[in-house]
């Protein structure tokens, strides 16, 4: 099972002058391949947060998604930070050069041709909108913050670097609400359900309507059979609890 992770970096999303878009679409563009996202962070433009950051993700085996922070600007850090997490230097790249070259020319010196200067052992990622490319070190592939860059140049990634990686997602998934009820009366039922069930996987969300109403909704995701043999497990348990339960479906 591969993990997928992601990391957004901008000091504007966690002050709230920009909405995050990037989050939303990770998920939505795993989705369509049939994955989904491990785990994300989203962190400021602290280069010292950043590369503490890359250190603990690069040394995993995860395929991890960062956006912002390659650029020129004064603020954008990600590209040294991730040479400085990787211990290894910040090196020109002929082919970012080649790249950004082709796209500016004369006008690339000497400002945009430094977002040619990438940790060693980078390889780039095109970008088909200004042909300024974003890098993969390892299994992070590391895309700049503007949408209309990083998401086409995501789904090339995806496509070209692991076209073999599919349909990881659980196959189905269902909730089951029971209603008028608190989760501590339903604990016991909760932990023989997942020794049951040790390869679905399991949520328990309480809710607390304005009028006061009370309900749990469980969550079953994995293969469809046995979701729905541990779909009917719960609902016979639940009735025998004295409970009445309500299941969305699939």
């Amino acid at each position: 099972m591969t993990h997928f992770g992601a990391i957004i970096i901008g000091d504007e999303i966690l002050s709230g002058k920009r909405r995050d878009g990037h989050f939303p679409r990770v998920i939505e563009t795993l989705g369509k391949r049939g994955l989904e996202l491990k785990w994300c962070r989203i962190i400021g433009d602290d280069p010292a947060l950043i590369v503490a950051t890359l250190r603990q993700t690069l040394p995993q085996d995860d395929i991890v998604f960062s956006f912002g922070g390659i650029g020129a600007t004064p603020d954008d850090h990600t590209r040294q930070c991730a040479a400085e997490a990787a211990g290894v230097p910040l090196v020109r790249h002929p082919d970012a050069v080649a790249e950004i070259e082709a796209r500016f020319g004369a006008e690339a010196y000497p400002r945009r041709i430094l977002m040619a200067d990438l940790a060693q052992g980078s390889r780039i990622i095109p970008n088909p909108f200004n042909r300024v490319p974003g890098f993969s070190l390892d299994r992070h592939h590391f895309l700049p913050g503007f949408p209309q860059m990083a998401w086409p140049m995501m789904d090339w990634v995806l496509d070209t670097l692991y076209p073999d990686i599919r349909n990881q997602a659980p196959e189905t998934e269902t909730v089951i609400t029971v209603l008028d009820a608190m989760e501590s009366p339903l604990l016991d039922l909760m932990n023989e359900f997942v020794l049951r069930y040790p390869d679905l996987r399991f949520s328990s969300l309480p809710h607390i309507g304005e009028d006061g109403e009370r309900k749990v909704e469980f969550g079953l995701r994995g293969a469809r059979t046995r979701v729905a043999h541990g779909a009917a497990f719960l609902k016979q348990e639940i009735g025998k609890l004295g409970l009445k339960s309500e299941q969305m479906a699939d």
